[in-house]
């Protein structure tokens, strides 16, 4: 397929009208012009007097563009010192690259698990962006940074009262918007406007953000970080592996009241590269299991799919604030909120996962290329505990030296800038 048939297949977001409905015009897909897709690399601005540095591509006035679906490409007019985001992920990105005092956000306490091992510290007294229902456009004005790492097309579709202009306002009189929904891409506005085919990986996307933070040194320095794991990681899953059938529920499950939200483990987009990368797809109980919206079903199909294991999507944050922690990962309050309720129910003690005391807490959804690393060893260590070390509830990122698949101390000098 042609780059001209890409460009065709689906509309920019100044083209997208709202949720599930039409579009205006025909033009081209935003960062699919008939250019390569150049990863982390910035694109050329339209200047005769342009000339390419490690940033980007830079203007004799300090400017550079960096492009990415859905936004296009985007110019900066020099290097962000402030960046406000909503998504963990993108915060993680920007705390990877040794840049976490440029964040303007109030939702990292998810990742304090990860981030207390390094020392790394944030302010997290900003107004939420997200309130009462929406995103109120005064506080992307009380937030005034230099660049949101927050995907416009996502603001309009959670919230009605935003429109083109609405973002367009935001862009002149603020900061630029660079972001993309790319933890999943379920939702009908991502199918119409091309995300499946277009959004970066998790991996792309940090690449894109590290060419805005003018970072391309730490960025290689995550690349051949993650590589080696990978590396690390096939090497020493087992060769004919007795996988357990895998049933994930989402963290907003009530065992108490019966609600379950199922997730499917071929899903695309960065909250199941952990089981991706593991092989683990296949092992999904749920797949081909009608479920109801958002994936809810009960006890009796549970009990019917029977799953070896069941894993709480969101698990390993169960501490954070968003649950009423303090951004540890608290043992007793994930058994009283999630396996207690299926002990002390009729049909849910009948499962296997419950009898064999295998309700167990699952990554977070939202990950960078650090929380990633971590992730990915916790989800090796849920399935292959003899090769990459038992799990202890207590201490779930505790592993021993020589079982472990990637070097803490690389991971500090990375954050740290010796390089």
């Amino acid at each position: 397929m042609s780059d001209d048939d890409l460009a065709h297949e689906a509309p920019t977001r100044r083209e997208y009208v709202k949720y599930g409905g039409a579009f205006i015009g025909g033009g081209l897909l935003a960062g699919c012009t008939g250019q390569p897709d150049t990863g982390g690399t910035p694109t050329a601005a339209s200047t005769d007097t342009a000339a390419v540095t490690e940033t980007g591509t830079q203007t004799e006035q300090g400017s550079y563009t960096v492009e990415m679906f859905p936004v296009g490409e985007v110019e900066f007019e020099s290097v962000p010192e402030s960046v406000t985001t909503y998504s963990m992920a993108w915060a993680d990105m920007v705390v990877s690259l040794g840049q976490a005092e440029k964040l303007q956000t109030d939702r990292l306490s998810g990742p304090t698990l990860f981030y207390d091992r390094f020392d790394i510290d944030y302010d997290m007294n900003w107004p939420p962006l997200w309130q009462d229902g929406g995103m109120p456009k005064e506080v992307f004005y009380e937030h005034d940074p230099d660049a949101f790492l927050i995907d416009p097309n996502l603001i309009q579709a959670w919230d009605d009262n935003w429109e083109d202009a609405d973002v367009e306002e935001i862009e002149s009189n603020v900061a630029p918007f660079f972001g993309c929904m790319n933890r999943r891409f379920r939702n009908e506005w991502q199918q119409e406007v091309g995300y499946p085919e277009r959004a970066p990986s998790m991996l792309e996307a940090f690449e894109k953000v590290g060419a805005v933070l003018d970072e391309r040194t730490r960025v290689e320095a995550w690349l051949d970080l993650h590589e080696d794991l990978q590396s690390e990681l096939q090497s020493r899953i087992p060769d004919d592996p007795e996988t357990p059938s895998i049933g994930l529920i989402n963290s907003g499950s009530s065992p108490e009241s019966g609600e379950f939200y199922v997730l499917y483990l071929e899903d695309n987009g960065y909250e199941m590269k952990p089981y991706r990368d593991l092989g683990l797809v296949e092992a999904d109980a749920f797949a081909g299991v009608e479920t109801g919206q958002y994936g809810l079903t009960d006890y009796e199909t549970l009990l019917e799919v029977d799953p070896d294991l069941i894993l709480v999507h969101w698990g390993i944050t169960t501490g954070s604030v968003t649950f009423g922690g303090d951004g540890a990962f608290d043992a007793e309050q994930f058994r009283e909120k999630f396996v207690a309720p299926m002990e002390n129910d009729d049909v849910g003690s009948q499962l296997t996962a419950v009898q064999e005391g295998r309700v167990l807490p699952g990554p977070t959804a939202e990950q960078g290329p650090l929380v990633n690393a971590f992730q990915t060893e916790l989800t090796a260590r849920l399935f292959y505990p003899e090769e990459f070390g038992e799990l202890d509830l207590d201490a779930p990122l505790d592993v021993s030296e020589e079982k472990q698949l990637f070097d803490r101390q690389r991971v500090a000098d990375i954050l740290d800038g010796n390089l």
